[in-house]
């Protein structure tokens, strides 16, 4: 079966050579019995694959069972799973097959595989190595022989470091990887989407299907999508029902398009399914926003200088006391350049001069100081902190920074919460 066979089967839209390189990586390993886990996130349309992995191996005439690991309940998951004996627990009024028992011979897809507690993931691990399990309440050892593709869109460096998940069960899932990327990434097959599912709402509804116009169909392409194509169908259907136009406009298409000017501007890299560790990166990405809320300060404050050189000759006399300690931080890019030391220290030597036109008297003021990165660093962890009450998940998101990296600076600079 060729690509573009599996892609009309399947549903799939679009040409984008990453999302064909993971087609061609799930036809090349559906006819084996290796295990495989596809990253990638909540929307990206990881729920496909197995079906196409399924379909052309050797089990396609055996049963497919689709589990959402997050869906179920931890006190119920090792019992969908595994199956039950009569009597094993409160509500057991009888035996029970578990997914694994069913899907003998066939293939099982475990959505969502992170969410699974550290009893079960010992479980499933045994049944990955020898096959063999045991229902809950039984002491009889089964076999089964099933296929096990799995998906996640967790960060797995970031769950093993915590202990929320088994590192040789990672590694026993991960024979081969699927990674799917994210709408963004696949700029050149957003417009094909959005016809695609504006044609199928048309069809559905009796109606036009609705088109965009120039400048809309660019903010549609260069929108950030969080929600990846989920979110793209999702509008498409709002836009469809709502808009008496079928032409749909650029300020029409920017209310179904949440935050889109923040969305446009450069955001942090999603290390969500990365295999690479993430503390270096968090904490360049710390240091980025310290960067960053220095440089609006100062240009902040170099708009107030340039409105009282814009004065009559009283703009010494009529300057308040916040805007002279203001004045005394600000340097002039032109003139200045911040020298970073070894230590994170940056000292910024500038001369401001500041003329009175009436009196035609120049005042320099001399700025050298040194503005310490550790201080303003331990400053934003103090102001997270506090904005979130102490919750330490919370200010770590807010830093853009892992908890791990956070409870890590906490104790490294003794800040008492």
């Amino acid at each position: 079966m060729t690509l573009q066979d599996i892609k009309l089967r399947f549903g799939i839209i679009g040409h984008n050579v990453l999302l064909e390189r993971a087609l061609d990586v799930a036809i090349q390993v559906a006819p084996t019995d290796l295990s495989v886990l596809i990253n990638g996130e909540s929307g990206t349309g990881k729920e496909v694959f197995p079906q196409i992995i399924h379909q052309n191996s050797t089990r396609k005439h055996g049963q497919y069972i689709a589990v959402n690991c997050g869906a179920i309940p931890e006190g119920t998951i090792d019992s969908e799973l595994f199956g039950h004996e009569k009597g094993s627990f409160t509500g057991a009024h009888e035996a029970r097959k578990g997914y694994f028992e069913v899907a003998d011979g066939g293939t099982i897809f475990l959505d969502e595989v992170g969410e699974l507690p550290l009893s079960t993931q010992a479980r499933l691990l045994r049944v990955l190595e020898t096959g063999e399990y045991i229902k809950v309440g039984s002491s009889k050892v089964l076999k089964t022989n099933v296929r096990v593709v799995a998906a996640t869109n967790i960060n797995f460096n970031v769950a093993i470091e915590k202990g929320k998940f088994r590192e040789d069960l990672y590694y026993r899932l991960n024979t081969v990887p699927i990674n799917l990327p994210p709408l963004r990434d696949r700029k050149e097959d957003i417009y094909l989407l959005f016809r695609k599912f504006a044609s199928d709402f048309a069809t559905k509804y009796r109606m036009p299907a609705v088109k965009l116009k120039q400048d809309a169909e660019q903010a549609l392409v260069n929108y950030y999508w969080p929600g990846n194509i989920r979110q793209l169908k999702n509008i498409t259907e709002q836009i469809s029902i709502i808009e008496k136009d079928r032409e749909i406009s650029l300020e029409n298409l920017l209310q179904y398009l949440p935050n889109y000017q923040t969305n446009k501007l450069p955001a942090i890299a999603n290390t969500a399914f990365s295999n690479n560790s993430s503390s270096e990166i968090n904490e360049r990405d710390l240091l980025y926003k310290v960067l960053f809320e220095m440089k609006k300060e100062m240009n902040d404050l170099k708009q107030i200088v340039h409105n009282m050189m814009k004065g009559n000759g009283s703009a010494l006399t009529n300057v308040e006391n916040n805007d002279l300690q203001a004045m005394e931080r600000i340097y002039n890019s032109n003139d200045a350049f911040p020298v970073v030391s070894t230590t994170g220290d940056v000292t910024i030597h500038n001369p401001i001069v500041i003329k009175d036109t009436n009196t035609n008297y120049s005042q320099p003021i001399v700025v050298e100081e040194s503005l310490s990165l550790q201080d303003k660093e331990i400053d934003m962890i103090k102001k997270a902190l506090k904005k979130h009450k102490g919750k330490r998940k919370y200010a770590s998101q807010e830093l853009g920074i892992s908890e791990r990296t956070l409870y890590r600076k906490i104790n490294e600079y003794n800040i008492v919460e």
